[in-house]
């Protein structure tokens, strides 16, 4: 039973994410629902695939008891004008965590949109009803039919119907991506960042670009606000080297500053153009990503 519950691992993982926001809560969700798959599961009583989200969901619901939710620094306050203190850090868990692809996207499951994953959709996800949000995820995203999903929450599919109808209202309007990600962008971007070249790193930002901090609240809108937050800031992050990585449907790079971890930095890019960046300033992330904890400090040169 081990090898059939193993092949659910990485899509159980991302249902579990989409519902807590936490790529390290939702490994412990899924962790304990094998737990419980092991103890209860009767093949009599039909396919194991069902079962499972049975007992993933109520894990969830479970976890989900705390009324605080998770958020991004968009959802906390308004945008932060350049020459802004920071303010204090929040904890961990106040934030939407980020989480390896490889972890949570099955690329055997193409129904399942990457869209889905983005920090964007899943901090608008947390602004849903738990109950909601299973729902909601079930059938738009995972695409189970009603009466799959009434089953599994043991209610109508009236019910669902409902549930799906009222979600769906609530849920705020995230963009949809437009296409695939330039790679010779990202090349330009690690280039320019690890020089501190500000002016090549505000070209390739869009307009209306976004940058935030976590842990802060701190965040910064419009490519000329992040320019001169860039250019007063003296370059502290001059020096730098990025090794790339992925994380929520995104392109992502660990930084290291000096040779040693020091934030994992997830990129929105649209049309060319880099439309947000989120620096995770957390080096405990980079274990989870399977990033060293240092790297060669020396620049590269070609």
């Amino acid at each position: 039973m081990t090898d059939e519950l193993e092949g659910h691992r990485v899509a159980l993982t991302g249902y579990c994410y989409r519902m807590l926001g936490s790529g390290f809560e939702a490994e412990d969700a899924v962790q304990e629902t094998f737990v419980r798959a092991w103890r209860t599961y009767d093949a009599e009583r039909g396919p194991l695939r069902p079962w499972l989200y049975h007992l993933a969901t109520n894990i969830c619901l479970d976890m989900l008891r705390t009324p605080q939710r998770r958020a991004r620094a968009m959802d906390l306050g308004p945008a932060a004008v350049p020459g802004a203190d920071l303010g204090a850090p929040l904890p961990p868990e106040r934030w939407i965590q980020p989480i390896p692809d490889a972890r949570a996207l099955d690329p055997a499951d193409v129904s399942v949109a990457k869209e889905t994953i983005r920090l964007a959709f899943v901090a608008a996800l947390q602004h849903l009803q738990p109950r909601q949000r299973a729902v909601l995820i079930l059938r738009d995203v995972l695409k189970w039919t009603a009466a799959e999903t009434a089953t599994l929450l043991s209610t109508t599919t009236t019910s669902v119907n409902s549930t799906l109808q009222r979600a769906r209202a609530k849920l705020p309007a995230t963009p949809p991506s437009t296409g695939e990600v330039d790679e010779t962008l990202l090349a330009r971007y690690v280039t320019a960042f690890e020089r501190y070249d500000v002016d090549t790193l505000v070209s390739l930002l869009h307009e209306d670009a976004t940058s935030s901090m976590p842990p802060f609240t701190w965040w910064l809108r419009g490519r000329e606000n992040i320019r001169a937050v860039l250019v007063a800031s003296g370059g502290p992050c001059q020096g730098s080297r990025l090794l790339p990585t992925r994380a929520n449907g995104c392109p992502a790079f660990g930084q290291y500053r000096d040779g040693q971890a020091f934030a994992l930095v997830v990129m929105e890019i649209e049309d060319g153009l880099i439309t947000g960046d989120t620096t995770y300033l957390d080096p405990g992330l980079f274990p989870f990503f399977g990033l060293p904890m240092s790297f060669d400090p020396a620049l590269r040169t070609e």
